[in-house]
């Protein structure tokens, strides 16, 4: 019978995990195939790490991760599928704003013959309309700058096939998007909607800054557009200050120089010096990112491991 292994990330979610250990087992009580859990306590600080222990204790199908440290949540999701020998692994957040019941609709897709089968988002229940309104904006503006095609409004949500799991696996960079090297392995790739529902207990880990480095890490991971714009914006800036040099040339050999013009200036003084800077940033976001890739320093370390019972 094949098997299935469902990958579940969790930081700091002791106020919702046993409600979401619940309905999931329902699920999979429900499908023809070996099931088991996989828990990844990306260092948590509360009682999630105590609640995990005692889920693997009562069931021999959930086993678990300690990382040594908070990770990232790229991370945590990637110890966990390298620890899945399952036929195939469902990735799903422990905050049950999206829903286990919607694994079998994966599965379903899955046997049909797709290799990555991933959740997008028909609506986002409880979040707020600026939320809404930027990560609509970033995706589509990924789906303009990437030469990746990144499925709009899809999270991490999705069923990854063994050999979709394999691929992955050869996908060591540190910098991780995980919602891009999910798309960028290829293979048959196909789309289930659904309603995401609101954050039913605890508070979300995502907050405007960390989605704005998430922005980032993906733009800067699958795309070399800002750099190619900060060269076609430091030509145009170019064009501009020879075109301004060349009237006030021909200005004063006319009219002769009496020395006017400082506000005019200082404008484009601040102007040049602001577009040199945006130039040096993005350089160095990309400098940074090479640095760090350099170092080829593990992605995460272990502190304890409980994996579940392998059926074969």
């Amino acid at each position: 019978m094949p098997q299935l292994t469902i990958v579940v990330p969790a930081y700091n979610e002791s106020a919702v995990l046993a409600l979401f250990h619940q309905r999931l087992h329902k699920v999979l009580e429900t499908l023809p195939l070996e099931t088991s859990v996989l828990y990844v306590d990306d260092g948590s600080r509360d009682a999630t790490w105590s609640i995990i222990e005692s889920l693997v204790a009562a069931d021999p199908r959930t086993g678990a991760l300690k990382l040594s440290r908070n990770f990232g949540k790229e991370a945590a999701l990637t110890a966990g599928l390298d620890a899945v020998t399952a036929d195939a692994a469902v990735v799903i957040d422990a905050d049950l704003q999206d829903p286990p019941e919607l694994i079998p609709a994966l599965v379903e897709q899955w046997q049909a013959g797709y290799d990555v089968v991933y959740a997008t988002r028909s609506a986002r229940q409880g979040e707020s309309g600026f939320k809404r309104f930027t990560a609509a904006a970033f995706y589509r503006s990924m789906e303009r700058l990437s030469d990746t095609a990144i499925p709009r409004d899809t999270g991490d949500f999705r069923l990854l096939s063994r050999r979709a799991l394999d691929a992955l696996g050869q996908l060591r960079e540190r910098q991780r998007f995980m919602k891009g090297l999910f798309s960028w392995i290829g293979y048959r790739q196909t789309a289930v909607e659904y309603l995401r529902d609101p954050r039913l207990a605890g508070e979300t880990k995502w907050n405007y800054w960390r989605l704005g480095q998430l922005a980032i890490e993906g733009i800067t991971s699958f795309s070399t557009a800002p750099l190619r714009l900060a060269t076609w914006v430091g030509l145009a800036s170019a064009g501009l200050a020879f075109v301004y040099g060349t009237w006030v040339l021909i200005h004063a050999l006319l009219y002769g120089d009496q020395v006017r013009g400082y506000p005019t200036l200082m404008l484009v003084i601040l102007f040049l010096g602001g577009v040199q800077l945006l130039a040096l940033g993005v350089i160095g976001e990309y400098l940074g990112r090479n640095y760090a890739e350099s170092k080829r320093r593990p992605l995460y370390f272990i502190e304890e491991q409980r994996l579940p019972r392998d059926p074969r």
